[in-house]
């Protein structure tokens, strides 16, 4: 696990989108009188000291230079910070940790030597930077305890972190190993005559207030993590505050995740074409299997950029390409879900602290992670699914600046399918790549 010192190199805020518009979003009233949001149209609050939020957590907002809070905060946070069960769908960029981040802290009392608030990620990467932000925001506020688990780690490691007299007011992990944790027991105090464990579940969630999932689609849509889920609310002995959060929900996961709210606030792009992100360039390139490396490699000596993310379909294509462009003198990392978790860690801060300026990634590194610098993505294998090439793409152009998609297409009946669901489910025409590409088109002044 990362140290205290590389976690106090994280100076990016997730999420966030500085512009300040002024048009004001559409609100429709439903007929039980609930409000839902439709389509994502601007801000309209003058900045997050409207939200009447604590001194030192609008200090923390302040520090990392930020007044005026997108739409989905400005929609999302009001309602959060009152305790109300949330289902937020928007785009990547619009700042949907920094709602659950911000309402926690903003409700957190951490008298309490337990866990009070408990967020779920699907990938260890994920749950890292969750952790970050949490440290982030919180650095200005006294007493208040954040950890991370995850699998690979060894599980006594992560006991200790969550019994004892120091449990940490904030976990954040990955299904498996939290519902590892409320199925296993802490020690008992070893008296003349047992020596034996109590049945006292080393993750006590008795006392929960607040239980969130980001990227709620990808954690839930898999049986078996979905179990993992409902297995570890199994452990929640009162009704807490519950808030889900995702850019992508089709109209199944939305009912399934409302069966365990009450009443949510749902904000949601209805129109799916409002998912497109503002600024992104788009191009596909057609090739054929044996031509990419030789294209990529033109791309990268021809094109301006701060940071590339290069996304294969394969650990194994991960490693050759990296290696392969390492050997062309492009220096390249890699991360992919083979590695050990302790080196993928390292390879992630060393990419987000600009160590490195070129990276091969898998779809693991596809949702969630917010890299402010990249400015490029090359899908170098065409993504199985539209939802993937969204997530993909999002990790160029964030915060509401520019950035440039690049997309390899072969022959393949696959490959064309997915490109044509691409424009046609986000109402964008990708155009061929052409000869030359002026850099101010995806490269802020």
């Amino acid at each position: 696990m990362a140290t205290t010192d590389q976690q106090q190199h994280e100076e990016e805020l997730v999420d966030y989108d500085e512009e300040d518009q002024d048009q004001t979003a559409e609100k429709d009233v439903a007929a039980d009188g609930a409000q839902k949001r439709g389509n994502y149209v601007a801000i309209h609050s003058s900045g997050f000291r409207d939200f009447f939020l604590k001194a030192e957590l609008l200090r923390a907002i302040g520090d990392a230079g930020f007044e005026h809070p997108s739409e989905v905060q400005n929609e999302c946070i009001p309602q959060a910070i009152t305790g109300s069960d949330i289902l937020c769908q928007a785009k990547s960029g619009m700042g949907k940790t920094a709602v659950f981040v911000i309402s926690a802290l903003q409700q957190l009392n951490p008298t309490e030597n337990a866990v009070l608030v408990l967020v779920i990620a699907h990938t260890r990467e994920l749950a890292f930077q969750i952790k970050n932000e949490f440290d982030r925001f919180s650095k200005h506020l006294s007493g208040i305890r954040t950890d991370v688990v995850y699998g690979g780690t060894p599980v006594p490691v992560d006991i200790a972190k969550v019994t004892g007299d120091k449990i940490p007011h904030i976990l954040i992990g990955t299904p498996g190993r939290l519902l590892g944790l409320c199925k296993a027991t802490k020690d008992a105090p070893r008296g003349p005559r047992t020596g034996r464990m109590t049945d006292t579940p080393a993750l006590n969630l008795d006392k929960l207030k607040h239980f969130v999932i980001d990227e709620c689609d990808k954690v839930l849509e898999k049986l078996d993590m979905r179990q993992d889920v409902m297995n570890i609310y199994g452990y929640i002995k009162r009704k807490p505050q519950i808030m889900m959060f995702s850019a992508t929900m089709n109209s199944e996961m939305r009912d399934l995740c409302k069966k365990m709210m009450q009443n949510p606030l749902e904000i949601f792009v209805d129109d799916e074409t409002k998912l497109t992100l503002h600024g992104l360039l788009q191009y596909y390139c057609k090739l054929k299997e044996s031509e990419k490396n030789r294209k990529l490699n033109d791309i990268l000596d021809k094109l301006e950029f701060n940071q590339v993310i290069i996304f294969v379909k394969s650990a194994s294509r991960a490693q050759a390409l990296s290696k392969l462009l390492n050997e062309c003198n492009f220096p390249t990392v890699c991360i992919h879900a083979n590695m050990k978790q302790e080196e993928r860690i390292k390879m992630y801060l060393a990419f987000k602290k600009f160590e490195h300026r070129i990276m091969v990634a898998t779809d693991l590194f596809g949702r969630g992670i917010d890299i402010e610098r990249v400015n490029i993505v090359i899908n170098y294998d065409m993504p199985e699914a539209s939802d993937s090439y969204l997530h993909r793409v999002g990790r160029a152009g964030r915060f509401g600046t520019k950035g440039l998609a690049i997309t390899f297409t072969t022959d393949s009946e696959e490959d064309k399918r997915v490109l044509e669901d691409v424009q046609r489910r986000f109402d964008v025409k990708i155009p061929e790549m052409p000869d030359h590409i002026d850099s101010q088109s995806y490269i802020n002044a």
